[in-house]
């Protein structure tokens, strides 16, 4: 019997439309996979056996299955997207365990395109923070168990990383995607405001939140974001030269990027050099406010979410953080700070068509309780190791982790590329570029 398990979705979608596999069997072997592995790895809060098996059958008959692009392929959803029949829990036992009437459209166009969704991932609490842990469990770093996937997607990044399933939704709101992509070793794109449906929480965390795909390979992701969007994002023949900025400083003043990051993006951009773009190092011109800008919407968004949560059955970190950002709703809702920093920023952009820099500033903290450790201490954590991805969701302007370099850990290490409003297709073939001169494991050594 074909081992799917490891197998890219492209792969599978292929097999499955050319009856080379049956979506049932693809399936069964992924939720193998999980039963005996998730227990070290922490991804999903709930797991659909049941349902995912009757739904892979159901793939299987469908009269169009030779053009469905996810054909048989699973997938597992972060846990803050409603499923239809589970419950939406956000990480926090403060939401409703009712089951959802409908799918979010995003899920809506996965199952569309035939895939399968497998489960639901865990969260932080409301999404809020950078590490993975709560009620409902603690997602590791499938590379190295002793630390955390990072967050808010981290439970998604984990279930890819562990090979659990292909590809993963999640979503980003301050780097939700970047970071645990950068951690855990994947692909990710944070799209510009409406190439994917939103519609994450209550308002989006005032626009910034976008929906997105974590996957092991470029083409993966390009695949996976072309159905969320609903709009092909072929792969090009060749990328045409681009005038690229590397920059190894932090957004966020008073952060300093590790040796192993920096060193990745200089190894980076000598290689996009060799490929004939023109490559430059150059910082963008980060303003000293860019500190508090951040957290006033980090605080305010969760604020909107909490609004009608009960705060007892909150955790003590994520009460205050929302406390803190009611005192900045109002000022954060006007859209001024985030207008100010785009006007600072375009110049920079006209210049330069994409900027190569750190996705990390150092790895990831250790896995632990940090739910039941205070809230300062979770904000340091965060700020000291990812600081590097909230100015890209104040812009709105498209982003993506890549994989590249190792950790002296032996874990992958990471860079980020950012563009212009628009360019998502131009950032997915520099990072193709990338994969091609360094090809890196897709899946971490757990068996």
């Amino acid at each position: 019997m074909t081992n799917w398990v490891g197998r890219t979705a492209a792969e599978i979608a292929a097999a499955v439309r050319e009856k080379r596999a049956t979506p049932s069997e693809v399936v069964a072997e992924h939720l193998d996979r999980i039963e005996r592995l998730d227990g070290r790895v922490g991804a999903f809060r709930t797991v659909r056996a049941g349902a995912a098996l009757a739904e892979a059958e159901e793939v299987g008959v469908r009269g169009d299955l030779a053009e469905l692009p996810l054909a048989g392929v699973p997938v597992a959803v972060k846990d803050n997207l409603a499923v239809r029949g589970e419950s939406t829990r956000i990480g926090s036992a403060a939401t409703p365990d009712t089951p959802a009437d409908e799918d979010h459209v995003t899920v809506a166009r996965l199952r569309a395109a035939g895939a399968v969704v497998v489960g639901l991932t865990n969260v932080p609490e409301l999404c809020v923070f950078g590490t993975t842990e709560g009620v409902y469990g603690t997602a590791r770093n499938p590379w190295d168990t002793s630390r955390t996937a990072g967050g808010s997607s981290g439970g998604s990044a984990a279930a890819v990383a562990a090979g659990l399933v292909p590809i993963a939704l999640g979503n980003d709101g301050m780097g939700s995607l970047r970071i645990p992509a950068a951690n855990c070793g994947l692909v990710t794109i944070k799209p510009g405001p409406g190439v994917v449906p939103a519609g994450i929480s209550d308002g989006d965390w005032f626009g910034m939140s976008e929906n997105g795909p974590l996957a092991t390979t470029v083409e993966d992701a390009r695949l996976m974001l072309s159905v969320l969007a609903d709009t092909a994002f072929p792969a090009p023949r060749e990328a045409a030269g681009h005038r690229i900025a590397f920059s190894l400083r932090s957004p966020l003043t008073g952060i300093v990027v590790t040796r192993p990051y920096t060193a990745a993006v200089r190894e980076a951009a000598g290689l996009l050099m060799r490929a004939g773009h023109q490559v430059r190092r150059a910082d963008p011109p980060y303003p000293q406010s860019l500190s508090l800008t951040s957290m006033t919407h980090w605080t305010a968004g969760t604020s909107v979410d909490a609004r009608h949560l009960d705060p007892r059955l909150l955790t003590r970190r994520t009460r205050v953080h929302a406390a803190v950002g009611r005192r900045f709703a109002d000022r954060v809702r006007t859209g001024r700070a985030r207008e100010e920093l785009r006007r600072r920023l375009e110049p920079f952009f006209a210049e330069y068509d994409v900027l190569l820099m750190p996705a990390l500033a150092r790895r990831s903290p250790k896995a632990g309780p940090w739910h039941e450790r205070g809230w300062l201490r979770n904000v340091l954590a965060n700020s000291n190791y990812s600081p590097m991805t909230p100015p890209w969701n104040l812009t709105g302007w498209p982003a993506m982790s890549v994989p590249f370099g190792t950790l002296p850990s032996g874990a992958p290490g990471a860079v980020q590329l950012v563009a212009r409003p628009g360019s998502e297709a131009e950032l997915l073939a520099v990072a193709e570029q990338l994969e091609r001169a360094r090809p890196w494991q897709r899946t971490a050594p757990l068996d």
